[in-house]
């Protein structure tokens, strides 16, 4: 059975840095354009980032360029979104999902397979 589980968030203080992991069992991960998305609390769900299946292309909503980076390894079956430069207004449950290869954008109704999320808190 296809499953995506996410790890890494927690609490941090604004500027720091997290990273977080989304792995896949069950299937293969390279095949799929995979999406990180997070959603705050009464917010509506919004894609922060994705990197596509062949050429590694990589994109990101305004509000992280510069700060977040997104990458896979193949070999781990495994897509990173590493956090840096936090802000309180990053805070939220992150989420990744697939989305078929030719998908190149950050709607999530483009989006499947979607884990269950890990909380990032930017606090001080």
């Amino acid at each position: 059975q296809a499953h995506l589980v996410e790890s890494g968030g927690g609490l941090v203080q604004p500027g720091g840095s997290l990273r977080l992991s989304c792995a896949a069992s069950g299937f293969t991960l390279d095949y799929y354009v995979v999406g990180w998305f997070r959603q705050a609390p009464g917010k509506e769900r919004e894609g922060v980032s994705l990197i596509s299946n062949n050429d590694g292309s990589t994109y990101y909503a305004n509000s992280v360029k510069g700060r977040f980076t997104i990458s896979r390894d193949n070999a781990k079956n495994t897509v990173y979104l590493q956090m840096n430069s936090l802000k309180p207004e990053d805070t939220a449950v992150y989420y990744c999902a697939t989305a078929h290869p030719l998908v190149r954008s950050l709607r999530p109704r483009d989006y499947e397979n979607w884990g269950q999320g890990t909380q990032v808190t930017v606090s001080s």
